[in-house]
């Protein structure tokens, strides 16, 4: 039996021990291999085939790699690009990421390395596929009663997806205002279980002193004011799905009596003797960092595992600012029947505007100026002077009179990015890698070079 193809790669290289070494090394991995010694040959042979990904050098004769990365962008944006170097130098690896490269290796190189770069790039591939196919699938910007066309969101819808056929708990987190409601009906609606109660709680509405008789129901004389017996939301979402927003606000104690629940499927009502026995996927959310809740002993670490089986971040609205638009006219035609339209100059506004308090905070000034304006277009005079003075990121910088060491701010910027995506993660290194698309290679040997250690 033919063994599949797993891609199409072409190989470019002026050093012909490079190109055959790989090129090798490749077809045993199970690829179709092409090679060109150098860019202008790659991109005659680029014109009458399709390759998912491209393996190039930096320094050739006639085009150089980034001028070639360039080509490839405009001619096949699909195709996943590595850079593979003996001379590589701050600045050529940060314009070669901002052109869009995959990854940015340095010569010499382990096959080891070459592998793991390259079923990186090729997951990446498949994630582009997968998200071309949901867009059009969905066919508009909307999806379970959420909008969003940006890449992040695409990528948060396909993992909704295929999360919402597995009964296994769901831990959604992300900023105030993001929508973390929405994603966990998403879930339900899309799972096996939306026959059954879709049941929700915010942990930080309810006193300490009744959460426990709202989750888990009581007996009647249990307390003061107990005048009958009452069924908790886990009985009411037997067979179904609870959510519990602001998790992190659960007391320690209660969460004990959660992961019993979680464990073995029981619990006791307040006041009674015996258990109750139910089957409920939980869904849990919050803007806290759990991690480090855990590390001050106010949240428990097995409950953390139990309930993080998936995850779902969502992307706060600054990292997805081409949906503002959609989210935009979603709200005109949600509070004014999409008979009033909003100018381009108060769109530019809006996308300029930091938004801390994310999808909510933009339906709260959009139905406000709905709501305080007679105008048929709302524009930026329309929108409160917080918005309109905010100032732009890259905006009114002062260049100081001795000049710019543009060298010394992409090593700067370089160092930030690392050490946010280290925060995000946690200080978890692989997870930090993926969030800037970087092999774990790439990522380590870049806090090496810049003295991160976290």
């Amino acid at each position: 039996m033919t063994k599949a193809v797993k891609g199409k790669v072409l190989v470019v290289d002026d050093q012909k021990s490079i190109r055959e070494i790989l090129e090798i090394f490749l077809k045993s991995e199970g690829f179709s291999v092409s090679a060109a010694d150098n860019g202008m040959t790659a991109l005659d042979i680029m014109k009458n085939d399709i390759f998912d990904l491209v393996i190039t050098d930096m320094k050739m004769p006639k085009l150089n790699g980034i001028d070639l990365l360039r080509n490839i962008k405009e001619i096949a944006p699909n195709t996943v690009v590595v850079i593979i170097t003996a001379f590589g130098t701050p600045e050529s690896a940060v314009e070669a990421m901002k052109l869009g490269a995959f990854d940015y290796i340095q010569k010499p190189f382990k096959m080891d390395d070459i592998r793991l770069v390259i079923k990186n790039a090729f997951e990446k591939k498949r994630l582009q596929t997968d998200l071309s196919i949901l867009k059009e699938q969905l066919g508009t910007a909307s999806f379970e009663n959420m909008i969003g066309q940006s890449p992040a969101m695409l990528e948060l819808f396909s993992m909704i997806t295929k999360y919402a056929s597995s009964g296994a708990n769901v831990l959604i987190t992300g900023e105030s205002g993001t929508g973390k409601e929405l994603i966990a009906k998403a879930v339900y609606n899309l799972s096996p279980r939306k026959t059954g109660r879709f049941v929700t709680l915010n942990c930080a509405a309810i006193p300490e002193g009744l959460l426990e008789s709202e989750l888990f129901g009581y007996m009647k004389g249990a307390f003061s004011g107990a005048v009958s017996n009452k069924e908790g939301l886990f009985e009411l979402a037997d067979e179904g799905t609870i959510f519990l927003d602001e998790i992190a606000e659960m007391p320690v104690a209660l969460q004990a009596k959660l992961l019993r629940v979680i464990e073995d499927g029981t619990f006791r009502r307040v006041g009674s003797t015996s258990d109750v026995k139910v089957d409920v996927r939980i869904i849990s959310a919050t803007n806290k960092n759990l991690l480090a809740l855990i590390s001050e002993g106010r949240f428990r670490e097995d409950l953390y595992f139990r309930l993080n089986v998936l995850s779902l971040k969502i992307p706060p609205l600054r990292e997805r600012r081409e949906d503002i638009p959609l989210l935009v006219d979603n709200f005109i035609k949600k509070y004014a029947g999409g008979k009033k339209q909003i100018s381009q100059d108060a769109i530019e506004v809006l996308m300029n505007y930091m938004w801390k308090g994310n999808v909510r905070e933009l339906e709260n000034i959009i139905e406000r100026a709905l709501l305080l304006h007679d105008s048929e277009v709302i524009d930026s005079q329309h929108l409160p002077e917080e918005i309109r003075t905010a100032s732009p990121a890259g905006e009114h910088v002062a260049i100081p009179s001795g000049g710019i060491n543009f060298e010394g701010i992409i090593e700067d910027m370089e160092k930030a990015y690392l050490k946010e995506a280290l925060e995000k993660a946690h200080g978890i290194k692989t997870d930090a890698a993926k969030l800037l698309s970087l092999s774990f290679r790439s990522f380590r040997h870049r806090l090496k070079k810049y003295g991160i250690d976290k």
